[in-house]
């Protein structure tokens, strides 16, 4: 799989998501599928994703992991349950001190991570490492709001057709714009070692302060 591009249409409950997929374009090289996820008989989300296999081909990074303290010299912090469920399955350590609602100057938020069962980073896992952050708008910010994704879409890389075994990955998340009740998030993950793994660019909505 080389992108994966989802567009959520209602939250999903915990529970079961029946997927179901079709490959209507398919070529020498490449095939695209187009999915759609239900709940109860509803439709919860819609996607496509492009596969093709690897070649070869000129190599150039232009993204490479920022200079932050490896993660055994990072704080571990956690995250307040009721605002983030999904947290409790991985570990997150904040690799600057920008952190969620400290009120900061630039809404990025930097952080080595790792998943608490040791799961393999395949592309599975390396799309939630794109969206296990706060929104970064968090960074600037005192108090929480909602700000759940419409759409996400993540770009894979060529690391991945090489395997990149567990442990931790740094993972950056920053808004450049906000307005009008929407905001752009940008993501990107590395594994220990520097190499992108995977791009990340969703659409939020910023909804107002809960009372």
């Amino acid at each position: 799989m080389r992108t994966l591009t989802t567009h959520f249409l209602a939250p999903a409950a915990a529970g079961p998501l029946l997927v179901s997929g079709t490959a209507p374009v398919s070529g020498r090289r490449t095939a695209a599928c187009v999915f759609s996820g239900q709940q109860d008989g509803l439709p919860v989300v819609v996607g496509s994703a492009p596969f093709g296999s690897g070649r070869s081909g000129t190599s150039y990074d232009g993204q490479p992991a920022p200079d932050v303290p490896g993660p055994q010299d990072c704080r571990a912090v956690r995250l307040p349950g009721h605002l983030a469920p999904f947290a409790r399955q991985v570990e997150i350590r904040p690799a600057t001190s920008d952190l969620p609602l400290a009120g900061g100057d630039r809404a990025e938020l930097p952080g080595w991570i790792r998943f608490a069962d040791g799961r393999a980073l395949d592309a599975g896992a390396v799309v939630i490492l794109t969206d296990v952050l706060p929104p970064a708008l968090y960074a600037v910010r005192r108090s929480p709001r909602p700000v759940p994704s419409a759409e996400l879409t993540v770009h894979f890389t060529d690391a991945l057709d090489e395997g990149v075994g567990d442990g931790w990955t740094l993972v950056r998340i920053r808004t450049d714009r906000a307005g009008a009740g929407w905001a752009v998030d940008d993501s990107a993950v590395w594994a220990a070692d520097g190499r992108l793994l995977a791009l990340g660019r969703q659409s939020r909505v910023v909804r107002g302060e809960r009372p």
